[in-house]
């Protein structure tokens, strides 16, 4: 295939960094074993450092951002795919240091996609995106640390971001009682439609002073927020309780002590959505499509935007300004 396409490119040369949409041909994209003509993407926190010269995200230049894409596939050197299945690629090093899914067309190794199931679309996929597939692995693995609804309240924090408004309506949806914490009063009326029982203010979960031990308050939580907030969190779980924590928009560092998890066998659970094995990642994305799967994806969606557009709404992920999924339409 030698026709033209379109793609977002960023590039730095002599310390000037410049983002913008530029024609490539499959031969300037990386050689991987399956092209894939894109149908839809997403922004994702990592989308937008990519989109700065200072975000410490791109390894080398230039560069297609993009953590995440689906479309259907143009050409296959790999027996498990063939032309016209319909994937999903997200994680590893997509959007990092292999070019992304801002691009019209994509070449991307085997051994990082996932067949599309049954039950999703492309779209819907890409509703989801990195931010749904995180906040599902959340949920299982919630679950596989014993939690169920029967327990008590389970809070989700950075509620009306990506990964925090899919816990939100995962969790709903599996019948537990939700606690949604943001920081935006006026999003109230939204995190209700996604099954949020309760609504609290980020300040109700971290006052700026974190107890050894607090009381208990919740049996589980989804943190995509980390930082102090994350270990005030830890000090007010129930016994045998589990967090779920995947980001650290609030900061790297967790200034807890050993209580929580001696005293009241606390559980701290990763989330790694990058190099989450295969086979739990079909699996993952099995559930989207079938008990995880919100009633009404549209919800999510705050607005679908196009490659051109790209340059001037990417930074607002990095303000905090979006709410739910941002839809990138190849």
């Amino acid at each position: 295939m030698n026709k033209q396409f379109q793609a977002l490119m960023v590039e730095k040369e002599e310390g000037q960094f410049s983002i913008g949409v530029k024609s490539l041909t499959v031969q300037d994209l990386p050689k991987a074993e399956v092209l894939i003509q894109v149908a839809y993407s997403g922004i994702n926190y990592k989308d937008g450092l990519a989109a700065i010269p200072e975000g410490k995200i791109v390894r080398t230049y230039p560069f297609i951002p993009g953590i995440d894409l689906a479309g259907i596939v143009v050409s296959s050197n790999d027996p498990r795919f063939q032309k016209g299945d319909e994937v999903i690629a997200t994680s590893y090093e997509i959007g990092v240091s292999h070019f992304g899914g801002y691009s019209e067309y994509a070449c991307i190794p085997a051994d990082w996609i996932v067949p599309l199931p049954k039950g999703l679309t492309l779209q819907e996929a890409m509703i989801f995106g990195t931010a749904g597939f995180t906040a599902a692995l959340s949920v299982q693995r919630l679950e596989e640390n014993g939690l169920h609804p029967e327990q008590g309240k389970v809070l989700v924090t950075g509620a009306t971001g990506g990964v925090g408004s899919f816990a939100v309506s995962m969790l709903a949806k599996r019948g537990y009682d939700v606690v949604a914490s943001t920081g935006k009063e006026e999003e109230e009326n939204y995190l209700t439609k996604l099954g949020a029982k309760e609504i609290v203010s980020r300040e109700t979960i971290y006052n700026g002073k974190v107890k050894a031990l607090d009381k208990e308050q919740w049996a589980g939580a989804v943190d995509p927020v980390g930082g102090e907030s994350l270990a005030a969190i830890l000090s007010k779980i129930s016994y045998k309780g589990s967090v779920a924590v995947s980001g650290l928009t609030g900061g790297a560092n967790v200034p807890t002590s050993v209580f929580p998890f001696i005293l009241r066998g606390v559980n701290l659970l990763g989330i790694d959505s990058v190099f989450c094995p295969m086979d739990a990642r079909k699996k993952t994305w099995e559930r989207m499509a079938s008990d995880l799967k919100p009633e009404d994806l549209s919800l999510f969606i705050q607005e679908t935007v196009s490659l051109a557009e790209l340059p001037n709404v990417l930074p607002v992920i990095l303000e905090g300004k979006m709410r739910g999924r941002v839809l990138v339409q190849l």
